[in-house]
Protein backbone atom coordinates (compact mmCIF):
# COMPACT_ATOMS: atom_id res chain seq x y z
CA UNK A 1 0.00 0.00 0.00
CA UNK A 2 1.06 3.15 -0.83
CA UNK A 3 0.38 6.78 1.00
CA UNK A 4 -1.57 7.79 -2.52
CA UNK A 5 -3.45 4.88 -2.05
CA UNK A 6 -4.27 5.23 1.65
CA UNK A 7 -5.69 8.38 0.85
CA UNK A 8 -7.90 7.81 -2.06
CA UNK A 9 -9.31 5.64 0.28
CA UNK A 10 -11.12 7.94 2.37
CA UNK A 11 -14.58 9.44 1.57
CA UNK A 12 -16.89 11.64 2.46
CA UNK A 13 -19.45 11.40 5.02
CA UNK A 14 -22.37 9.28 4.90
CA UNK A 15 -25.28 11.95 4.56
CA UNK A 16 -27.99 9.78 4.89
CA UNK A 17 -26.89 8.24 8.13
CA UNK A 18 -26.26 11.73 9.07
CA UNK A 19 -29.92 12.69 8.36
CA UNK A 20 -31.70 9.86 9.81
CA UNK A 21 -29.54 10.25 12.91
CA UNK A 22 -30.76 14.08 12.71
CA UNK A 23 -34.39 12.87 12.07
CA UNK A 24 -34.10 10.33 15.70
CA UNK A 25 -32.72 13.56 17.49
CA UNK A 26 -35.40 15.23 16.63
CA UNK A 27 -37.97 12.44 18.16
CA UNK A 28 -35.77 11.78 21.45
CA UNK A 29 -37.49 12.53 24.77
CA UNK A 30 -35.99 16.05 25.22
CA UNK A 31 -36.57 19.36 24.33
CA UNK A 32 -34.54 20.44 20.56
CA UNK A 33 -30.81 21.01 21.14
CA UNK A 34 -30.63 20.13 24.71
CA UNK A 35 -28.06 18.27 24.70
CA UNK A 36 -25.71 20.33 22.99
CA UNK A 37 -22.63 19.49 21.53
CA UNK A 38 -23.10 15.71 22.31
CA UNK A 39 -25.88 15.90 19.71
CA UNK A 40 -23.99 17.05 16.87
CA UNK A 41 -21.09 14.71 18.17
CA UNK A 42 -24.12 11.44 17.79
CA UNK A 43 -24.39 13.11 13.80
CA UNK A 44 -20.83 13.32 12.96
CA UNK A 45 -20.30 9.65 13.98
CA UNK A 46 -23.12 8.72 12.08
CA UNK A 47 -21.53 10.19 9.36
CA UNK A 48 -17.95 9.18 9.91
CA UNK A 49 -19.51 5.61 10.55
CA UNK A 50 -22.18 5.14 7.98
CA UNK A 51 -24.54 3.81 10.91
CA UNK A 52 -27.84 6.36 11.81
CA UNK A 53 -27.10 4.89 15.58
CA UNK A 54 -23.90 3.98 15.99
CA UNK A 55 -22.20 2.01 18.40
CA UNK A 56 -18.50 2.31 19.94
CA UNK A 57 -17.87 -0.47 21.82
CA UNK A 58 -14.20 -1.16 21.16
CA UNK A 59 -11.32 1.93 21.95
CA UNK A 60 -7.68 1.99 21.00
CA UNK A 61 -5.58 4.50 22.13
CA UNK A 62 -2.19 4.66 20.16
CA UNK A 63 0.60 5.94 22.31
CA UNK A 64 3.83 6.11 19.67
CA UNK A 65 6.40 6.99 20.83
CA UNK A 66 9.71 8.83 18.87
CA UNK A 67 13.36 10.63 19.86
CA UNK A 68 14.39 14.53 18.66
CA UNK A 69 17.78 15.23 17.52
CA UNK A 70 16.65 18.51 17.96
CA UNK A 71 16.82 17.80 22.21
CA UNK A 72 20.44 18.93 21.88
CA UNK A 73 19.23 22.65 21.86
CA UNK A 74 18.22 22.32 25.02
CA UNK A 75 14.27 22.54 24.45
CA UNK A 76 13.18 20.43 26.70
CA UNK A 77 13.84 20.32 30.95
CA UNK A 78 13.74 16.91 30.47
CA UNK A 79 17.07 14.41 29.21
CA UNK A 80 16.11 12.50 26.37
CA UNK A 81 16.80 8.99 27.67
CA UNK A 82 12.79 9.65 29.75
CA UNK A 83 11.33 8.83 26.07
CA UNK A 84 12.26 5.06 26.61
CA UNK A 85 11.51 4.94 30.65
CA UNK A 86 7.89 6.35 30.34
CA UNK A 87 7.45 4.06 27.50
CA UNK A 88 8.37 1.17 30.21
CA UNK A 89 5.98 2.59 32.24
CA UNK A 90 3.05 2.40 29.43
CA UNK A 91 3.98 -1.31 29.28
CA UNK A 92 4.00 -1.77 33.02
CA UNK A 93 0.74 0.15 33.31
CA UNK A 94 1.50 2.69 35.57
CA UNK A 95 1.19 6.15 33.23
CA UNK A 96 -1.77 8.40 33.36
CA UNK A 97 -3.13 6.94 29.88
CA UNK A 98 -3.23 3.91 31.52
CA UNK A 99 -4.99 4.76 34.48
CA UNK A 100 -7.59 6.72 32.07
CA UNK A 101 -7.70 3.61 29.59
CA UNK A 102 -8.39 1.25 32.30
CA UNK A 103 -11.46 4.03 33.42
CA UNK A 104 -12.74 3.96 30.10
CA UNK A 105 -11.90 0.50 29.25
CA UNK A 106 -9.62 1.44 26.11
CA UNK A 107 -6.98 -0.54 25.08
CA UNK A 108 -3.55 1.17 25.33
CA UNK A 109 -1.66 0.16 21.63
CA UNK A 110 2.14 1.27 22.51
CA UNK A 111 4.58 2.04 19.53
CA UNK A 112 8.07 2.03 19.02
CA UNK A 113 8.30 4.63 16.14
CA UNK A 114 11.69 6.03 16.38
CA UNK A 115 12.85 5.46 20.18
CA UNK A 116 16.57 6.12 20.38
CA UNK A 117 17.13 3.03 22.21
CA UNK A 118 16.56 -0.44 21.73
CA UNK A 119 13.53 -1.31 24.08
CA UNK A 120 13.46 -4.77 26.06
CA UNK A 121 10.79 -6.98 24.35
CA UNK A 122 7.53 -6.50 25.60
CA UNK A 123 4.00 -8.39 24.51
CA UNK A 124 2.50 -5.15 24.21
CA UNK A 125 4.85 -3.12 22.76
CA UNK A 126 4.84 -2.70 18.97
CA UNK A 127 7.84 -2.00 17.25
CA UNK A 128 7.79 -0.40 13.81
CA UNK A 129 10.97 1.85 14.45
CA UNK A 130 12.21 3.68 11.77
CA UNK A 131 15.31 5.23 13.13
CA UNK A 132 16.85 5.31 16.46
CA UNK A 133 15.60 9.19 16.72
CA UNK A 134 15.34 12.03 14.29
CA UNK A 135 17.84 14.44 13.24
CA UNK A 136 18.61 17.70 14.75
CA UNK A 137 15.79 20.00 13.02
CA UNK A 138 17.50 23.03 14.09
CA UNK A 139 20.91 21.98 12.10
CA UNK A 140 19.33 19.39 9.33
CA UNK A 141 16.66 17.99 7.88
CA UNK A 142 14.52 15.37 10.83
CA UNK A 143 14.42 12.48 8.32
CA UNK A 144 14.11 11.69 4.58
CA UNK A 145 11.41 11.67 2.28
CA UNK A 146 11.44 8.12 2.32
CA UNK A 147 11.48 8.17 5.97
CA UNK A 148 8.69 9.74 6.58
CA UNK A 149 6.56 7.63 4.08
CA UNK A 150 7.58 5.07 6.12
CA UNK A 151 6.55 6.63 8.99
CA UNK A 152 2.80 7.05 7.80
CA UNK A 153 2.40 3.79 6.38
CA UNK A 154 3.95 2.01 9.82
CA UNK A 155 0.96 4.09 11.52
CA UNK A 156 -1.39 3.09 9.15
CA UNK A 157 -0.86 -0.62 9.42
CA UNK A 158 -0.99 -0.08 13.55
CA UNK A 159 -4.69 1.39 13.09
CA UNK A 160 -5.33 -1.18 10.61
CA UNK A 161 -4.26 -4.18 12.73
CA UNK A 162 -6.64 -2.52 15.93
CA UNK A 163 -9.29 -2.01 12.73
CA UNK A 164 -9.07 -5.96 12.39
CA UNK A 165 -9.56 -6.91 15.93
CA UNK A 166 -12.85 -4.91 15.81
CA UNK A 167 -11.80 -0.96 16.86
CA UNK A 168 -14.30 1.19 16.52
CA UNK A 169 -12.67 4.32 17.88
CA UNK A 170 -8.82 5.14 17.39
CA UNK A 171 -7.53 7.87 19.83
CA UNK A 172 -4.51 9.27 19.48
CA UNK A 173 -1.10 9.92 22.23
CA UNK A 174 2.01 10.33 21.98
CA UNK A 175 5.25 10.38 23.50
CA UNK A 176 8.81 11.66 23.03
CA UNK A 177 11.02 14.28 25.11
CA UNK A 178 11.44 17.87 23.01
CA UNK A 179 8.52 16.75 20.33
CA UNK A 180 6.28 20.03 21.11
CA UNK A 181 9.51 21.63 19.23
CA UNK A 182 8.94 19.62 16.03
CA UNK A 183 5.22 20.14 16.77
CA UNK A 184 5.81 23.89 16.89
CA UNK A 185 7.42 23.80 13.32
CA UNK A 186 5.15 21.76 11.77
CA UNK A 187 2.04 24.10 13.06
CA UNK A 188 4.19 27.37 11.77
CA UNK A 189 5.06 25.94 8.69
CA UNK A 190 1.33 25.27 7.60
CA UNK A 191 -0.41 28.01 9.08
CA UNK A 192 2.32 30.63 7.72
CA UNK A 193 2.17 32.32 11.72
CA UNK A 194 5.66 33.10 13.36
CA UNK A 195 7.00 30.22 15.31
CA UNK A 196 6.95 32.56 18.50
CA UNK A 197 2.69 31.52 18.44
CA UNK A 198 3.56 27.84 19.25
CA UNK A 199 6.26 27.81 21.52
CA UNK A 200 5.24 27.31 25.08
CA UNK A 201 7.38 25.92 28.11
CA UNK A 202 6.46 22.45 26.99
CA UNK A 203 7.72 20.14 30.10
CA UNK A 204 8.31 23.20 32.11
CA UNK A 205 10.94 25.31 30.41
CA UNK A 206 11.97 28.65 32.26
CA UNK A 207 12.15 31.57 30.32
CA UNK A 208 15.85 31.19 28.90
CA UNK A 209 14.71 27.85 28.14
CA UNK A 210 11.06 29.40 25.85
CA UNK A 211 13.83 31.65 24.41
CA UNK A 212 15.87 28.42 23.23
CA UNK A 213 13.35 26.58 22.06
CA UNK A 214 11.95 29.46 19.84
CA UNK A 215 14.85 30.23 18.41
CA UNK A 216 15.70 26.62 17.49
CA UNK A 217 11.76 26.97 15.68
CA UNK A 218 12.85 29.51 13.71
CA UNK A 219 16.26 28.00 12.77
CA UNK A 220 14.74 25.00 11.85
CA UNK A 221 12.32 26.65 9.19
CA UNK A 222 14.93 28.49 7.74
CA UNK A 223 17.48 25.93 7.47
CA UNK A 224 15.25 23.35 5.76
CA UNK A 225 12.51 25.77 4.06
CA UNK A 226 9.52 23.14 4.94
CA UNK A 227 6.62 23.49 1.67
CA UNK A 228 3.18 23.91 3.40
CA UNK A 229 2.04 22.62 0.19
CA UNK A 230 3.49 19.57 0.41
CA UNK A 231 2.47 17.60 3.88
CA UNK A 232 5.37 14.78 3.21
CA UNK A 233 8.22 17.79 2.84
CA UNK A 234 6.95 19.39 6.05
CA UNK A 235 7.03 15.89 8.13
CA UNK A 236 10.10 15.25 6.50
CA UNK A 237 12.10 18.38 7.23
CA UNK A 238 10.85 19.48 10.57
CA UNK A 239 8.60 16.23 12.11
CA UNK A 240 8.91 13.13 13.72
CA UNK A 241 8.87 9.72 13.78
CA UNK A 242 5.74 9.26 15.67
CA UNK A 243 3.54 12.55 14.51
CA UNK A 244 4.34 10.60 11.20
CA UNK A 245 3.17 7.37 12.52
CA UNK A 246 -0.06 8.84 14.23
CA UNK A 247 -0.69 10.98 10.68
CA UNK A 248 -0.87 7.53 9.32
CA UNK A 249 -2.71 6.24 12.15
CA UNK A 250 -5.36 8.73 11.27
CA UNK A 251 -5.66 8.34 7.71
CA UNK A 252 -6.21 4.14 8.02
CA UNK A 253 -8.80 5.02 10.61
CA UNK A 254 -10.63 7.62 8.39
CA UNK A 255 -10.26 5.02 5.35
CA UNK A 256 -12.17 2.46 7.64
CA UNK A 257 -14.63 5.02 8.59
CA UNK A 258 -13.57 5.00 12.29
CA UNK A 259 -13.69 8.32 14.17
CA UNK A 260 -10.08 9.32 15.35
CA UNK A 261 -10.24 11.38 18.71
CA UNK A 262 -7.05 13.64 18.37
CA UNK A 263 -5.43 14.60 21.52
CA UNK A 264 -3.67 17.73 22.24
CA UNK A 265 -0.49 19.82 20.65
CA UNK A 266 1.51 16.65 19.37
CA UNK A 267 -1.39 14.73 18.04
CA UNK A 268 -2.73 18.02 16.45
CA UNK A 269 0.68 18.64 14.44
CA UNK A 270 0.17 14.63 13.43
CA UNK A 271 -3.45 15.76 12.56
CA UNK A 272 -1.88 18.93 10.30
CA UNK A 273 0.55 16.64 8.23
CA UNK A 274 -2.51 14.12 7.45
CA UNK A 275 -4.83 16.68 6.54
CA UNK A 276 -2.35 18.50 4.09
CA UNK A 277 -2.21 15.31 2.69
CA UNK A 278 -6.00 14.36 2.45
CA UNK A 279 -8.01 17.49 3.24
CA UNK A 280 -11.12 15.35 3.31
CA UNK A 281 -9.76 13.67 6.68
CA UNK A 282 -10.97 16.56 8.41
CA UNK A 283 -14.76 15.74 9.45
CA UNK A 284 -13.10 12.69 10.78
CA UNK A 285 -11.61 14.60 13.43
CA UNK A 286 -13.04 14.86 17.05
CA UNK A 287 -11.00 17.43 18.79
CA UNK A 288 -10.74 15.88 22.17
CA UNK A 289 -9.38 19.16 24.31
CA UNK A 290 -7.98 22.88 24.03
CA UNK A 291 -4.34 21.77 25.48
CA UNK A 292 -2.37 24.51 27.54
CA UNK A 293 -0.09 24.38 25.23
CA UNK A 294 0.84 28.07 23.28
CA UNK A 295 -0.58 28.44 19.98
CA UNK A 296 -2.83 25.12 20.51
CA UNK A 297 -5.91 27.16 19.69
CA UNK A 298 -4.06 28.14 15.84
CA UNK A 299 -4.20 24.89 15.20
CA UNK A 300 -7.50 23.69 15.74
CA UNK A 301 -8.77 26.52 13.65
CA UNK A 302 -6.31 25.62 10.79
CA UNK A 303 -7.75 22.18 11.43
CA UNK A 304 -11.76 23.72 11.11
CA UNK A 305 -12.21 21.66 14.78
CA UNK A 306 -13.83 22.78 17.86
CA UNK A 307 -12.66 21.22 20.94
CA UNK A 308 -15.11 19.15 23.30
CA UNK A 309 -13.02 19.99 26.67
CA UNK A 310 -10.82 22.86 28.09
CA UNK A 311 -9.63 21.47 31.82
CA UNK A 312 -5.57 23.15 31.25
CA UNK A 313 -4.33 19.59 30.46
CA UNK A 314 -0.91 19.50 28.35
CA UNK A 315 0.52 15.89 29.19
CA UNK A 316 0.29 14.22 25.75
CA UNK A 317 -0.38 10.51 26.24
CA UNK A 318 -3.93 10.42 25.10
CA UNK A 319 -4.91 11.51 28.25
CA UNK A 320 -7.22 14.39 26.66
CA UNK A 321 -8.48 11.81 24.13
CA UNK A 322 -9.76 9.57 26.54
CA UNK A 323 -11.62 11.65 28.11
CA UNK A 324 -13.07 13.28 25.44
CA UNK A 325 -13.48 9.52 24.27
CA UNK A 326 -16.29 8.88 27.07
CA UNK A 327 -18.09 11.97 25.45
CA UNK A 328 -18.24 10.38 22.02
CA UNK A 329 -19.83 7.22 23.30
CA UNK A 330 -22.25 8.68 25.12
CA UNK A 331 -23.01 10.89 22.59
CA UNK A 332 -23.77 7.63 20.23
CA UNK A 333 -25.52 5.84 23.40
CA UNK A 334 -28.18 8.66 23.66
CA UNK A 335 -29.35 8.64 20.22
CA UNK A 336 -29.28 4.98 20.41
CA UNK A 337 -30.93 4.22 23.62
CA UNK A 338 -33.08 7.07 24.59
CA UNK A 339 -36.85 6.71 23.46
CA UNK A 340 -38.51 8.53 21.33
CA UNK A 341 -41.90 10.42 22.39
CA UNK A 342 -43.95 8.13 20.50
CA UNK A 343 -42.18 4.78 22.19
CA UNK A 344 -42.56 6.28 25.40
CA UNK A 345 -45.88 7.93 25.21
CA UNK A 346 -45.12 11.33 26.33
CA UNK A 347 -46.79 14.74 24.56
CA UNK A 348 -44.86 16.59 22.28
CA UNK A 349 -46.87 20.02 22.80
CA UNK A 350 -46.25 22.48 24.37
CA UNK A 351 -47.90 24.47 27.38
CA UNK A 352 -49.56 27.32 25.78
Amino acid sequence: MTVDELIGRIGPLDEEAMRQARLRQARLTKPRGSLGRLEELAVQIAGITGQATPRLEKAAITVMAGDHGVVAEGVSAYPADVTAQMVLNFLNGGAAINVLARQNGARVVVVDMGVASDLPSHPNLVVKKVAYGTGNIARGPAMSRAQAVQAILAGAEVALAEIESGMDILCTGDMGIGNTTPSAAIAAAFTGLLPGEFTGRGTGLDRSGVKRKTSAVERSLRVNRPDPSDGLDVLSKVGGLEIGGLAGAILASAAARRPVVVDGFISSAAAMVAASLAPQVRPYLIAAHRSQERGHDRMLEWLGARPLLDLGMRLGEGTGAALAMFLARSACALLAEMATFDEAGVSEKQAP
